[in-house]
């Protein structure tokens, strides 16, 4: 990676409950759908098991340099899922973006 190099991770809570179909649909779609945008790197999906917050799941995911994190933001399928799922099934969140 360069000395660009982004990690941007989210953890979030669902509007769905814990183990159900939705929840399992959702963080699925979520990695399919925004892993497969070309300048991802290293999608990963986690379980948050702190007690040390109340979240309950993350997203995280590597770019190369900033151009290609805006490429990521302006991307039609991010776009899409923030408006059509993220927007109507995730109850709160929290946003961290990393530099090298």
């Amino acid at each position: 990676m360069s000395q660009e190099w982004i990690l941007h991770s989210v953890i979030f809570n669902l509007k769905h409950g814990k183990g159900s179909e939705e929840e399992r649909r959702f963080l699925e779609d979520g990695q399919a759908i925004l892993a497969s945008i070309p300048v991802v790197n290293n999608f990963r999906v986690y379980r948050q098991v702190s007690p040390k917050n109340d979240y309950d799941h993350g997203f995280a995911m590597e770019f190369a340099s900033q151009s290609d994190y805006e490429a990521y933001n302006d991307h039609p399928l991010h776009i899409k899922f923030v408006q059509e799922r993220w927007t109507a099934e995730v109850d709160r969140f929290l946003e961290i973006d990393y530099k090298n």
